[in-house]
């Protein structure tokens, strides 16, 4: 009876026992069952069609509007780039039924906000587009951050923010070159992007190893080639193989998440890059500008070493022509010898009376001694020629060092039309000023009364007697204003000076000066205190000249007729060939000077016709090349 009841017992708790054993196992099961699913849903992808903080991919249950949102998203940004014939079949809607609104037909790029009409040195409504100076060059850019497409990047935003730079690079486009090679990197790169979602698929092992072996194969040939040139032989065929397999992992279903990340990066890599390469071409183009080319360099040199070797027991035979104020003086401030040359030379070959001119060549003390040689050995006709060391001078003005001796400078700015202020539509235009130095000039020619000052970079096609003839009455400077730039519009640079704001902006070039009248009124002077009080706000005097020359000359420029100069021939392509041949003035104003290899094709020979070529020091450094 015992045994009996200690069955009985035993079997009583033994079954509930069994039972609980029986549920953990089940729950473990379960466990483990679950945490294989999970990364079968992420491997499939339907985790998609739950909603995510990311981006929205559409399903093909959804409806069709919110199917093409992405879609146009896409082709809305990389609208600029797509060929013409992938817009027309989008706008005609694809084989899903994708269909396209009016609103989409006329979809393009959007244009920015209309901008007042008297901004044209001042920053439009809106958030976009700031305004920026640079103090180191003292010039005021308008520069605009446009959000369409690349033309407006290769258009006036561009000669905006790298000034003729855009201008040079547009001119100087060339044909693609090794197509082959990068039509075998964007196959490469669209490959890698179908490539992680295809070897997830099982059903496609054999597409994922025709992919793989494409891609080994195109990594193979372009570690070894960088041109067509250097392209085995039989690049086309694996070219092919590459293309149907990218067609085949196109039609097969696949989770675009990497595929869309893979674009995304193709995009933003290449944009980066483009970025990149167009801020290391401005700088060496600017680079290349500002440096003298190497025959230039060899020529100074060689005169030089000839100088010392040479002796100069008649340099001063036209000493009593530098101080008679009878006759027409003009000063030329210049480094550089050959442009100093052309200057003189292009002037007196188009003078009726050449023994009447006097020339005054000011130099720095690199070039003073290449100077006097070439001008010593060279002719022009029967006008004299003066070369002074302006680092050598000595004045009673030098002894203030406010006043620092240099070279004519130019400002490039970017500024809308006075007159027709059409929305959106600017110009840039480089404006040359005196410099420190000019404000010498009573004082150097303590006994002349009145100079003409030429830049450097001119070439004069007449006689220019007639300039000594102008009644110019009260007016220091006689020059040529620029009225597009009124002194009102640069009010954030002049500041409050009591200034009349529709006085225009005038250009060196081509000057004459009354020094009697500069005397009396104490130009230099003014200029002084003007560059002591906007050096302060600008932060250097560079920043500072060109503000000060526009108040010390207020209401003391006599205006010279606009036909005297054509200017631009240093950075505008599209000036009239009639208008270039007519003009009395050629003005080189701008960055691509005559001399440069970067210089404007069409308009070197105007100023290369002066060049004395029958020189031999000329051909040793290849100048006429």
């Amino acid at each position: 009876m015992k045994s009996g009841g200690l069955g009985a017992v035993q079997s009583s708790y033994g079954v509930p026992a069994k039972r609980r054993w029986r549920g953990l196992i089940i729950a473990v099961l379960g466990l483990v069952i679950l945490s294989m699913l999970v990364p079968l849903v992420f491997l499939l992808g339907l985790h998609n069609s739950f909603h995510t903080s990311g981006y929205i991919y559409e399903q093909r249950n959804t409806p069709s509007g919110d199917k093409t949102s992405h879609v146009k998203e896409l082709i809305t940004k990389f609208e600029p780039t797509l060929p013409k014939d992938v817009l027309k079949n989008y706008s005609k809607g694809d084989k899903n039924g994708i269909v396209n609104t009016n609103e989409e037909k006329h979809r393009g790029v959007k244009t920015p906000p209309p901008l007042p009409p008297n901004a044209a040195l001042q920053s439009p409504p809106t958030t976009n587009t700031p305004k920026v100076h640079n103090p180191k060059h003292g010039r005021t850019e308008q520069v605009t951050h446009p959000k369409t497409s690349s033309a407006d990047e290769t258009g006036t935003s561009c000669e905006l923010t790298y000034g003729s730079y855009c201008l040079w690079q547009q001119e100087h486009k060339e044909v693609m070159k090794d197509a082959m090679v990068k039509k075998l990197k964007d196959q490469l790169f669209v490959a890698r992007a179908y490539y992680p979602s295809i070897a997830k698929l099982p059903a496609q092992d054999k597409l994922s190893r025709q992919l793989k072996q494409s891609i080994q194969e195109l990594e193979h040939v372009l570690s070894e080639s960088s041109t067509d040139a250097d392209l085995p032989p039989l690049v086309e065929t694996k070219s092919e193989r590459m293309d149907v397999a990218i067609a085949r992992a196109k039609s097969v279903p696949v989770v675009c998440d990497n595929v869309d990340k893979k674009f995304r990066q193709l995009y933003d890599l290449t944009e980066d890059e483009a970025d990149f390469h167009r801020k290391q071409s401005a700088f060496l183009y600017k680079l290349n500008v500002l440096t003298m080319p190497k025959s230039f360099h060899c020529l100074a040199l060689k005169l030089t070493v000839e100088y010392f070797k040479s002796s100069h027991d008649e340099e001063e035979a036209d000493s009593e022509k530098f101080e008679d104020s009878s006759l027409h003086h003009y000063v030329i401030f210049s480094n550089n010898v050959l442009a100093a040359s052309v200057v003189i030379n292009s002037t007196v070959t188009h003078a009726k009376v050449s023994r009447n001119q006097v020339f005054h060549v000011l130099s720095d003390g690199q070039n003073y001694y290449a100077m006097k040689l070439w001008f010593k050995r060279n002719n022009y006709g029967e006008a004299a020629v003066q070369v002074l060391n302006v680092e050598h001078l000595e004045m009673d003005s030098l002894k203030d060092n406010s006043l620092q001796l240099s070279l004519p400078e130019e400002f490039r700015v970017s500024f809308r039309s006075y007159d027709n202020p059409s929305m959106g539509q600017f110009r840039t235009e480089y404006i040359s000023i005196f410099s420190h130095s000019h404000y010498l000039l009573p004082d150097i020619f303590s006994k002349l009364k009145k100079v003409v000052v030429l830049d450097d970079d001119v070439v004069i096609q007449r006689d220019l007697s007639s300039l000594w003839n102008l009644d110019m009455g009260e007016k220091v400077n006689g020059a040529v204003q620029f009225c597009s730039v009124r002194l009102g519009q640069l009010k954030g640079y002049l500041g409050e000076k009591g200034f009349s704001h529709n006085s225009c902006a005038w250009m060196s070039g081509l000057n004459i000066i009354d020094l009697v009248r500069w005397r009396e009124f104490g130009l230099t002077q003014t200029y002084k205190r003007l560059i002591k009080e906007l050096s302060v706000q600008k932060g250097s005097t560079t920043a500072a000249a060109w503000p000060a020359s526009l108040l010390a000359f207020e209401n003391k420029i006599y205006p010279l007729n606009e036909s005297w100069v054509r200017s631009g021939l240093g950075h505008d392509y599209k000036i009239d060939s009639n208008s270039i041949k007519s003009a009395p003035v050629l003005h080189y104003n701008g960055k691509m000077k005559p001399w440069l290899d970067l210089g404007i094709p069409n308009y070197k020979s105007y100023w290369k016709k002066y060049l004395n070529k029958e020189d031999q020091l000329l051909s040793e450094c290849n100048v006429n090349s």
